[in-house]
């Protein structure tokens, strides 16, 4: 019988005392606290349809099977030793290869930093290019940038949106502050809206941002730089085009950082694997953070993806029924909600244009239903998952102002059963 140390690991004084004060100011995930309510929930035995976490259920949606195999096969190589910090040569080159074929952006040999997900490379390329007290640009909602303009200790400027723009930023609110950017961080298509930047709103940030350091390069002075979080660019509905600031504007390659990953498009989200695109001069120094924070992906997982990213034609099978599934999850909500908004339901959705989400707004603010007066987007939550048995995410928790009434809906882990119920439950309740 070992040491019994729990008397001393609980003490209630040492303990506030330990962490530091960036670890005391940063907040927790509000999704992973949502699902603990969700957990406790179904243990006590009620039907909940879990829209909330950007997540997959393998049951549901498994990852390809040639990827599956393909790590199998690269495991049984040997290919179980450390990486380089920066990414295996193969992928490296697979994902310039890919880019080219597939979005028409050739860029050179240098360009790429590989990570054990999107986060590492993300985290990276905020602490190579900010300093405390530079200033970062966003809009909200957005996924978790506010954190990361925490840990660098930046001032952020979250710049408001509009659900007739799909929540997403225009020129008119972000160039007010682009005299003092550093980075300005765009998302599409956007967790948590679902929604896309439109061609001509990216092209005139683009060359605003391409005008400013003009001006700043003659005047020797750091350029600002755009972070381009494109993780679900593949997974887009219709005949809807995805674009990218360099192939809109080509002198952002000097400016752009993107982000990607195979987490969202081939629902690998535990495989962890991602990677920045960039210039070669800040993948030099991206390098460094990531071998520090030893942040890289095994090396199995990216021989694999190298495999099959140098022949996607291998994984498009999948990618068109994948694809499909998801659009038809989306496609059932969003009918559902709008058809309720038809019936005069306190409620509506918007068209749903990639990656995994739905935007949809309740409008129950001042109202009591079945015991719960609706004063806040906790209130709105609370109300749904406990009545209705529908467990989503309020903007609010994207950074989104207060009050809104406006909620992710993510179809990831759900069935076409699980949305028919979760349908007619909510709409028992809102009647």
């Amino acid at each position: 019988m070992g040491l019994d140390v729990r008397a001393w690991v609980h003490d209630e004084q040492v303990a506030p005392l330990l962490p530091n004060q960036l670890a005391s100011g940063l907040q927790g995930s509000q999704i992973l606290a949502i699902a603990g309510h969700v957990k406790r929930l179904r243990a006590e035995g009620r039907a909940i349809s879990n829209f909330t976490i950007g997540d997959f259920d393998p049951e549901q949606f498994p990852i390809p099977r040639v990827f599956h195999d393909e790590i199998v096969a690269q495991l049984a190589a040997g290919q179980t030793h450390y990486p380089p910090a920066v990414g295996v040569p193969e992928l490296r080159e697979a994902i310039r290869s890919f880019y080219d074929e597939r979005l028409g952006l050739d860029y050179p040999e240098g360009s790429v930093q590989v990570g054990s997900g999107a986060r590492p490379p993300i985290y990276a390329a905020f602490r190579t290019v900010v300093d405390p007290g530079d200033v970062i640009v966003y809009a909200v909602p957005s996924w978790n940038t506010r954190y990361y303009v925490y840990l660098c200790g930046a001032e952020g400027v979250a710049v408001p949106t509009r659900p007739e723009d799909g929540f997403m930023p225009t020129a008119e609110v972000v160039l007010p502050h682009l005299d003092r950017a550093r980075l300005i961080v765009l998302n599409s298509p956007l967790n948590p809206a679902g929604t896309m930047i439109a061609a001509s709103v990216l092209r005139e940030l683009c060359e605003a941002v391409v005008a400013e350091n003009r001006r700043r390069v003659a005047a020797g002075k750091r350029p600002v730089l755009v972070l381009y979080d494109q993780v679900y660019w593949q997974l887009v509905f219709g005949d809807r085009e995805h674009h990218t600031p360099v192939t809109l504007v080509p002198e952002m390659a000097s400016y752009t950082i993107h982000v990607d990953a195979v987490s969202k498009c081939w629902a690998a989200t535990g495989v962890r694997l991602g990677w920045a695109v960039a210039p070669p001069p800040l993948i030099v120094r991206m390098k460094s953070l990531v071998g520090h924070m030893g942040a890289w992906s095994a090396r199995a997982e990216q021989m694999a993806a190298a495999a099959l990213l140098r022949e996607p034609v291998r994984v498009d099978p999948f990618m068109g029924s994948f694809k499909g599934a998801l659009h038809e999850r989306l496609e059932r909500l969003a009918q559902g909600l709008t058809a309720m908004g038809a019936e005069g339901l306190p409620v509506r959705a918007l068209e749903p244009q990639g990656a995994i989400y739905l935007s949809a707004r309740f409008d129950l603010f001042g109202r009591t239903v079945k015991g719960h007066t609706i004063d806040s987007d906790e209130a709105l939550r609370t109300l749904l998952l406990e009545e209705a048995g529908v467990a989503i995410v309020p903007f609010s928790a994207f950074g989104y102002p207060e009050g809104s009434g406006w909620v992710r809906w993510s179809v990831g882990s759900v069935s076409l059963a699980d949305i028919d119920a979760a349908l007619d439950r909510l709409r028992t309740l809102l009647r």
